[in-house]
């Protein structure tokens, strides 16, 4: 058997075995993912340990663990070439032992894909090496198949994901840190642009300039993209974390692949944090005590909801956005309080009435316009108990949510109420009315 010995060990990470091991360990204990959904794709940096090992790690144990091989795209540092390079090494070695590659797989990139092996690009490269103790860790019998990005376009990677995705004994890391040597205010300002290319999907400027690995970065959101999959944020964060050196710092980021939207990520499995979050701010603004919020780094994304409050069965309150432009977290934090105290409908939430409200949030897709010519065919365009509609003309609007067609299940009686809303008449039609529809993901208290 042909083994590549470690080239970067001593360097970006630890060669003693039970320092390693204890790094990793560490990275274990201060870790902010509990593994609650895992995937089968992720974006992680490949850094030195000490700058960007926890972020890594965070990454990587997202994986699901019953894989039996893990594909790791890296761009390449030290030999320039065209195209993706192969290993003809039959195991990758590092301090905590040796892992097989998979040549059958390999075979096929070749084959199919025109990879082509080229170990002298691979020799003294660190973009793939550095994920592998991290593996190893994890997972106790998975193959790899390392890939170096040279001159390639995104699309093959796209392709190659795409092909090997469907069995779902297959995992995809994609190596890559962020901006590299800017101030620390600029680097968070250029990786929080990154951050939001990759989370929209919108990835037509993406560059060198956002990430060293943009290659297998585009790649894998293109594949999300025409799956209707999402990338989740998991961290992000730079060196001077670590080395407190804010003059020049690397950015690095880590993404997992949610198969779905986020709006339905969150609903799965954060809807207890949703409505938590509700009573926790009210609570403090009878308190008067200013709040620290830790939350996932999901909820930073932009978004836009609406916040309800009941009591004893009846409505105490609803405000929200119809559009996403500031983050989740903060159109949550600061509904909830309107809804409490500036729904012009209702007197102030008082603080003895606390414990009888109940808390329901609604998480709105952006609006999309839709085309009718008449009322008729504005009608037969809307889906009841799924579309939440908005209707827009001559400085009047009104927005109801879906929730609302439990009250009002006919369509006609629904779009004339909203336009009583509007404050306009429910007869009213004109030529320059404007009406988007928008869907919802509704988390409510039990």
């Amino acid at each position: 058997m042909k083994i590549k010995e470690p080239a970067v060990a001593n360097t970006f990470y630890t060669a003693n075995v039970e320092d390693l091991k204890l790094h990793i360990d560490y990275f274990k204990s201060i870790s902010k993912n509990l593994y609650t959904c895992p995937t089968r794709a992720v974006i992680v940096p490949h850094a030195g340990f000490v700058y960007s090992g926890r972020i890594a790690y965070e990454g990587i144990s997202q994986i699901d663990r019953n894989v039996k091989n893990i594909f790791i795209f890296a761009p390449a540092h030290r030999v320039g070439f065209d195209g993706l390079a192969l290993t003809c090494y039959d195991a990758w070695k590092t301090p905590l032992g040796i892992t097989e590659v998979n040549h059958e797989i390999g075979q096929e990139l070749h084959d199919k894909f025109g990879a082509n092996v080229n170990d002298d690009a691979m020799f003294g490269e660190h973009s793939i090496e550095v994920e592998l103790p991290i593996i190893q860790y994890l997972f106790k019998n998975v193959k790899i198949v390392p890939v170096l990005i040279g001159k390639e376009k995104p699309e093959k990677i796209s392709e190659i994901i795409s092909h090997y995705y469907p069995d779902k004994n297959n995992a995809f890391v994609i190596s890559s840190d962020l901006s590299h040597f800017l101030t620390d205010d600029n680097a968070k300002k250029a990786d929080k642009v990154t951050a939001r290319m990759i989370e929209s999907g919108d990835i037509r400027k993406f560059s060198y300039e956002n990430a060293c690995g943009a290659v297998g970065i585009m790649g894998l959101v293109s594949f999300a993209n025409s799956n209707k999959y999402s990338m989740i944020r998991i961290d992000l964060a730079n060196s001077s974390e670590i080395s407190e050196d804010k003059s020049r710092v690397v950015g690095y980021g880590s993404w997992f692949l949610f198969e779905g939207s986020k709006d339905d990520f969150i609903a799965q499995y954060h809807p207890g944090f949703v409505i938590d979050i509700c009573k926790i701010i009210l609570k403090s603004e009878f308190d008067h005590k200013p709040m620290q919020i830790i939350y996932p780094q999901v909820f930073d994304e932009p978004g836009a909801c609406f916040v309800t409050l009941e009591e004893n069965g009846h409505l105490r309150g609803c405000i929200g956005s119809i559009a996403p432009y500031r983050p989740l977290i903060t159109d949550l934090v600061e509904h909830v309080k309107d809804a409490a105290f500036k729904d012009t409908r209702f007197n102030p939430v008082t603080e003895d009435e606390l414990p009888l409200l109940k808390y329901a949030v609604s998480i709105l897709t952006t609006p999309k316009m839709i085309a009718f010519k008449d009322e008729e065919d504005l009608l037969k365009k809307i889906v009841p108990h799924q579309d939440g509609i908005i209707i827009r003309d001559n400085g009047h609007q009104a927005v109801y949510l879906p929730a609302v067609w439990d009250e009002l299940p006919d369509k006609k009686e629904f779009l004339n109420s909203l336009k009583v809303k509007a404050g306009l008449p429910k007869d009213y039609f004109s030529h320059t009315l404007e009406a988007y529809k928008f869907s919802t993901i509704y988390i409510k208290e039990n």
